[in-house]
């Protein structure tokens, strides 16, 4: 089994991995977002971009918070478990979210909109998000103790409060997905997040037969 590496190099991997998906993945964007013709109307097609405070817009800044915290924890449980299947899932997590979070964060970019909203999160849902001091910036995320307790916990422990902190992660994120998939005006937006839901909603499963396997609940 190859080694683990330290929380010190577990950080400087996820900010070099950012730093290397922004690059590739903003001109993967950059191609996907660029309509191929004219709508029939004579206008721009439903990819044109949209306002700085539209749904697809708001979605894409707050997933990629929301997705940088899984992507966290998931390199966090990577390190204190032996467990093939949660290291599985794990690395599924890493992949999948940092990929999305590369895309969205392209789109932003191509899109000439902010990466960070001027006010509260989730404002695009209609929701008013409260600022607390835990960390937890919006709901389903860890807070600040949780993370520490996961980063603390080792073998089965870990692999149980995983499942449950990424549990209520992937529920909420669903349900941003969802909203998003149902109001975006993008269709890079739209496919985006509906393919959200499918994945989130699909681990949420595996994830309750985990817990079941180590005798826990969700």
């Amino acid at each position: 089994m190859t080694a683990l590496a330290p929380a010190g190099s577990t950080r400087r991997l996820i900010l070099a991995g950012a730093a290397v998906l922004l690059v590739a993945l903003g001109l993967v964007a950059l191609m996907v977002v660029r309509p191929s013709a004219a709508s029939p109307s004579g206008g721009s097609s439903s990819l044109s971009a949209p306002a700085e405070d539209s749904v697809d817009a708001g979605f894409a800044r707050d997933m990629a918070i929301h997705h940088q915290q899984a992507v966290e924890m998931s390199f966090i449980v990577r390190d204190r478990t032996d467990d093939e299947d949660v290291r599985r899932l794990a690395y599924d997590i890493i992949n999948t979210q940092a990929n999305q979070r590369g895309m969205m964060l392209g789109w932003l970019e191509m899109w000439g909109l902010p990466k960070s909203a001027a006010g509260p999160p989730m404002a695009w849902m209609g929701h008013t998000v409260t600022p607390t001091d835990d960390g937890s910036l919006m709901p389903g995320m860890a807070t600040d103790a949780e993370l520490a307790a996961l980063t603390a916990a080792k073998g089965e422990k870990a692999e149980v409060l995983f499942l449950r902190l990424m549990t209520v992660h992937h529920r909420a994120g669903a349900d941003m997905a969802q909203a998003a998939a149902g109001s975006a005006k993008t269709d890079a937006i739209r496919n985006l997040a509906e393919g959200m839901v499918r994945g989130q909603q699909s681990e949420i499963g595996l994830m309750a037969d985990m817990l079941k396997d180590r005798g826990a609940k969700p």
